[in-house]
């Protein structure tokens, strides 16, 4: 996923500028060129939010196979009183 001058700075603030372009698309008080540049950056923002998403998912999934396996915690074994 390597970031251009366009790239948002992280997936907090795509998911915002994704929202605010849909409000304003919505609105319909834009004309069709600006409609077409908010469709494109938008799908720009979603892909790179599917991507960080794809990541991350990767990240966990490789944690649950390794340092995330259950301990096996003595206490937990304990009848209820």
């Amino acid at each position: 996923m390597a970031k251009t001058a366009n790239s948002p700075k992280s997936f907090e603030s795509a998911i915002a500028e994704l929202e605010s372009i849909v409000q304003e698309m919505e609105t319909g008080n834009i004309t069709l060129e600006q409609a077409l540049e908010h469709y494109q950056r938008g799908a720009g923002l979603l892909k790179y939010c599917q991507e960080t998403l794809q990541a991350a998912e990767q990240r966990v999934l490789q944690l649950e196979n390794g340092a995330l396996a259950p301990l096996d915690n003595p206490e937990d074994r304990r009848s209820p009183e």
